[in-house]
């Protein structure tokens, strides 16, 4: 260690130079101490209430294997899961489908594959929720229709090969005769059930019991992205993104 000694001072002065420096050093040495320790509180209580340094700790919201579709929950707990687009309608026909399931499709060209889960053993009132959602989501909504008709077949119905060969991505070959569904009402209820936005069918909301807060979609005015936003302020759920995935093609009311 070098010490600096200043000569133009006696031994004692320069001695109690040094004793002054080195309590000023053990009071900063104390200071970042003391400072350290409460810097260390209050991390520790930020994560225990889930936040960092002003930060809140988003944690990672578990996404069920459905949830990569459009999909809900019938008023009897089955699930219902649909195609956003034809590779999904394709993956859902060849991993989704079972012999127990049922296949429900809007009558018009644009429309996506809806699967009811165990659908067989559903009753005529649990299809029409299913029915109401596949409408929804078909191009009738698009193109301004405020009905479809939309009917549901079995597995054994459905195809993908004709005498021609191999259908294309997201066509099936359909046979035998089909259960109609006239003149589905196009009607959709967003509502917020515990971190997870939820889109069902109005039929199925209105089964409902209690006072959910919710938003009805119906067509309208609203483009996608505004309509997303209202919805967003009034059930004070803040990923838009979300909301927009689960909006149909076209335009919107909310009420």
């Amino acid at each position: 260690m070098e010490i600096e000694i200043d000569f133009t001072k006696s031994a004692q002065e320069n001695a109690n130079d040094y004793y002054t420096k080195s309590k000023k050093l053990a009071l900063k040495k104390e200071g970042a101490k003391k400072a350290i320790k409460e810097l260390e509180e209050k991390l520790s209580k930020a994560e225990a209430n889930g936040e960092k340094e002003g930060h809140r700790v988003i944690k990672a919201e578990k996404k069920e294997w459905y949830e990569k579709f459009h999909w809900f929950f019938t008023s009897s707990n089955m699930l219902a899961i649909g195609g956003g687009d034809a590779h999904q309608n394709e993956m859902l026909n060849s991993k989704h489908f079972d012999d127990n399931d049922l296949f429900f499709h809007a009558d018009i060209f644009g429309e996506p594959v809806v699967i009811l889960k165990g659908g067989i053993s559903a009753s005529r009132e649990i299809r029409e929720e299913v029915a109401q959602f596949a409408g929804s989501y078909s191009s009738a909504w698009k193109e301004g229709l405020h009905n479809i008709d939309v009917y549901a077949m079995r597995r054994n119905q459905v195809s993908k090969s004709s005498s021609k060969g191999s259908l294309g991505t997201g066509s099936f070959l359909l046979s035998g005769e089909r259960d109609w569904y006239r003149s589905v009402q196009l009607a959709l209820v967003m509502l917020v059930k515990g971190d997870k936005l939820h889109t069902i069918p109005l039929i199925t909301f209105n089964k409902l019991e209690g006072s959910l807060k919710h938003v009805k979609i119906t067509q309208g005015n609203f483009k996608k992205s505004d309509a997303a936003k209202k919805i967003s302020a009034k059930l004070g759920y803040k990923d838009i993104d979300t909301i927009i995935r689960q909006l149909p093609a076209g335009s919107f009311r909310i009420e």
